[in-house]
C-alpha cells in the first residue's frame, strides 16, 4: 500500500485569456530543474509550478482560442493533452525540451507541442504546435486509440495506450526514438512504424481492470506507471474511479510491481525520482470535476 501526502491544489494566477483559478484535469506531470510543468487535458494552457512554496502556478498558452464552458461540447472540442514527457539534448534544443501529446482518440486530440528549455529547466523561446497525425495513424490496430502516457527509454520512445472496460487492452508501443522525432516535423517525406506493441494486465477490482494514466522513467531504464479502475466501457467517456495503483516495468515491459494507493483518487500524472532502493514520487491528479482543483501529492515506495 502506498500513503499519499498533500502538498497542494493546483491553483494558479490570473491570465490574460484565462479565466481559471486552479488546473482541474490534471493529466501530465514533469519535473525540471525547480519547475514542476502541468498538462491540462481540458485547457488551452500549461501549468508551471515551483517544486518548493505555495504560490500559485504560472499558465502559458498552448494553443489559441477558447473553449466552451459547457461540459459536453468543452469534452468535444479540447485538444485533450493527456501526456507530458523531457527530450533528450539535440542541435534544436541543447538542454532539452518536453513533449506534450494528444490522446488521438478523437481528431482533433491528435496534436501535440514541444517546449524548448534552459539550462535551469525553464521554458526557452515559444511552444511550437507539432501534427502527430503521422504517428497516430499507424497505431490503427489499437481498437480504441487513448494515448495517456511517453516515456523516453534510451533509443525509444514508448507510448501507453490506455485500455477500457471489454476488449481494450492496456497497450505499450515502442517506437525508434529517431523516427518518432523526424515524424513530429514530418513534411510529407517521413515514415514511421512501431517496433512492437505489447499488451499489459494489470489486473482489476470489482471488475474493473486497472488501466494506465501515465508513465515515468528512470534512469536504469525501468519505468514507473500509474493506472486506475475507472468505470467507463470506452476510451471518451468518465466513469467512476474504484482504486489507483502504482507500478514499476523492467526494461523489457515485463510488471516487476504493483502496489495500490490507500486512497481512491484519479491518478493522472506522475514524477519519479530514484534514490537507492526507493523511489520518490510526486503525483497529480483529476478530479472530472472543473469545480475542485487538481491536487499535488507525494509518495514513497521500494524498488
Amino acid at each position: 500500500m502506498i500513503t499519499l501526502k498533500k502538498i497542494r491544489d493546483l491553483e494558479v494566477a490570473p491570465c490574460p485569456g484565462a479565466e481559471m483559478t486552479h488546473l482541474s484535469a490534471a493529466s501530465g506531470l514533469v519535473r525540471a530543474g525547480s519547475f514542476l510543468y502541468v498538462v491540462a487535458d481540458d485547457e488551452l494552457h500549461l501549468g508551471i509550478f515551483r517544486t518548493t512554496g505555495r504560490d500559485p502556478g504560472e499558465l502559458v498558452r498552448l494553443f489559441d482560442g477558447a473553449l466552451p464552458a459547457a461540459k459536453a461540447e468543452r469534452k468535444r472540442e479540447k485538444p485533450d493533452l493527456e501526456a507530458l514527457t523531457l527530450l533528450p539534448p539535440s542541435a534544436d534544443f541543447p538542454h532539452g525540451a518536453m513533449l506534450a501529446l494528444g490522446s488521438g482518440s478523437t481528431r482533433n486530440r491528435q496534436r501535440g507541442v514541444v517546449f524548448g528549455l534552459d539550462a535551469r529547466g525553464a521554458l526557452r523561446g515559444e511552444p511550437s504546435i507539432v501534427d502527430l497525425t503521422l504517428v497516430f495513424s499507424c497505431l490503427t490496430a489499437l481498437r480504441e486509440l487513448n494515448i495517456e502516457g511517453a516515456v523516453v527509454c534510451g533509443d525509444e520512445m514508448r507510448l501507453f495506450q490506455r485500455g477500457s472496460k471489454g476488449d481494450s487492452p492496456n497497450v505499450i508501443v515502442r517506437f525508434p526514438l529517431p523516427a518518432f522525432l523526424a515524424a513530429l516535423n514530418d513534411t510529407g517525406n517521413s515514415t514511421i512504424e512501431p517496433l512492437e506493441a505489447q499488451s499489459i494486465d494489470l489486473g482489476a477490482i470489482d471488475g474493473v481492470p486497472f488501466t494506465f494514466t501515465d508513465a515515468a522513467g528512470l534512469p536504469n531504464g525501468e519505468i514507473v506507471f500509474t493506472a486506475v479502475a475507472e468505470d467507463t466501457a470506452d476510451s471518451y467517456n468518465d466513469g467512476p474511479c474504484g482504486g489507483a495503483i502504482i507500478g514499476i516495468l523492467d526494461r523489457e515491459s515485463r510488471v516487476k510491481r504493483l502496489l495500490r494507493l490507500d486512497v481512491p483518487l484519479k491518478i493522472e500524472g506522475v514524477d519519479a525520482r530514484a534514490d537507492g532502493d526507493t523511489i520518490s514520487l510526486l503525483l497529480v491528479t483529476d478530479a472530472d470535476d472543473p469545480s475542485i482543483p487538481a491536487g499535488l501529492f507525494s509518495a514513497t515506495m521500494d524498488r
